[in-house]
């Protein structure tokens, strides 16, 4: 975990060089990973989905590496009880990282240090997820696209980790990510899934966790996606080519990012 408030805005500098998106401190996520259950553990490790687990949940730079993980909650919590009871969400809630203030951006708003998630997190100042809804404006799809094309980069990880780490595989290149193994982005936007992905489909001991369906969060928290939505849509923080891609076939009704295939 980064440990000096210099290693914190290394990472913020990473996320906005690489994917254009200022004062992101990490992209997290959380999985069901499947467990025999251990004995007299009775419902505790069961799940929604009708298997036994635990539940990982993990952020990570814009490099593809794991920051910060938290494993060991039972697979029958709730998704929101989980991160708000783990030592990782107490830790930011509580601001125990130090983390820096907020940051000044181009268009004269400043922002704080956030962490961008889906629908499975509730809103926070600190932790950044899409506009829900079928309804949304233009402006609100292009915050979408700009968060999901940076909270890629934990679904890569995630990825990387089942294709490359099984259990019973010998040390053979572990450390080497071949070329086209991670996701590309052409000059247009569009997404093209690489190899992970076809190794990942099926078969692997990791399954996502419910959405969270509460739609209540703080002020601060509206506040900052306001903002940063309205940064997104100046042209000091604009891509050439959003506006073009959430108006197409790049997105759904509800700004959801819709994969092309190679």
């Amino acid at each position: 975990a980064p440990s000096t408030l210099n290693e914190w805005k290394e990472l913020a500098n990473q996320f906005e060089n690489e994917w254009n998106f200022p004062n992101c401190i990490g992209a997290i996520d959380g999985k069901h990973v499947c467990i025999e259950a251990p004995s007299l553990s009775g419902s505790a490790y069961y799940n929604y989905k009708n298997f036994h687990s635990m539940v990982l949940l993990a952020i990570c730079d814009a490099k593809y590496c794991f920051t910060l993980v938290d494993i060991g909650s039972y697979g029958r919590d709730n998704n929101a009880s989980i991160f708000n009871e783990s030592k990782m969400g107490k830790a930011f809630k509580n601001n125990l990282f130090k983390l820096s203030k907020n940051r000044m951006l181009s268009n004269g708003t400043q922002v704080p240090p956030v962490l961008v998630g889906d629908d499975i997190f509730a809103l926070k100042s600190w932790l950044m997820k899409p506009f829900s809804g079928k309804n949304l404006t233009i402006k609100e799809r292009i915050f979408n696209y700009r968060l999901s094309r940076t909270r890629r980069t934990i679904e890569n990880t995630f990825g990387i980790m089942v294709a490359k780490w099984r259990v019973f595989r010998i040390n053979d290149g572990i450390n080497y990510v071949p070329s086209g193994f991670v996701d590309f982005e052409t000059n247009s936007g569009k997404v093209i899934p690489r190899d992970w992905c076809k190794i990942t489909v099926e078969g692997n001991a990791l399954n996502i966790l419910p959405q969270c369906i509460s739609n209540r969060y703080t002020t601060d928290a509206n506040t900052v996606r306001l903002t940063l939505t309205k940064y997104f849509n100046h042209p000091s923080g604009s891509l050439s080519w959003q506006h073009d891609y959430v108006t197409s076939c790049g997105h759904d009704l509800a700004g959801n990012r819709i994969f092309l295939e190679q």
